[in-house]
Order: C-alpha cells, then sequence, then structure tokens
C-alpha cells in the first residue's frame, strides 16, 4: 500500500497528519514567497524572511503572494 493511499485508522492520526500537511504548506508557500521577491530583484531583508517565514495562516501566505507581484518593495506586503 502506498503512502499517499493510506487509510489513517485514527481519528489522533488523521488530525495530526492534517496539521502536518497545512504546516507544510505554509512553508512552502512562504519559501516560495521569499524566492519569488529575490526574483524579482529584491533584497529580503532578515526581518522580512522571518516575518514570513514565522506566519502559518495560509489566507495571508497567498494575500501576500498576490500582493509581491505588484509591491515596490517586500516591506509593502505588510502594509
Amino acid at each position: 500500500m502506498s503512502v499517499g493511499t493510506y487509510g489513517w485508522q485514527s481519528d489522533f492520526a488523521r488530525k495530526y497528519v492534517g496539521i502536518g500537511r497545512g504546516e507544510g504548506r505554509a512553508e512552502g508557500l512562504a519559501q516560495g514567497l521569499v524566492l519569488f521577491l529575490g526574483a524579482r530583484g529584491f533584497e529580503v531583508s532578515d526581518t522580512v524572511r522571518q516575518r514570513i517565514g514565522s506566519c502559518d495562516d495560509l489566507d495571508t501566505l497567498r494575500a501576500w503572494a498576490q500582493k509581491a507581484a505588484k509591491v515596490n518593495s517586500p516591506e509593502e506586503l505588510f502594509d
């Protein structure tokens, strides 16, 4: 049986697997956002990198990702 099709048997396992997936999505989106800002030619400060990296709210990260295409500096994400 592959990992992708494994049926978790307990509510406990389903809950914590779901939490882990959500955390992984947030971490990946945060890393992608920092990379995108760098690709736009911005110098991403440690402060901005830390604020993005510490965010675990997917909706906020998605909003920042959309805004990242239009900002004139990474700090404008948070305005």
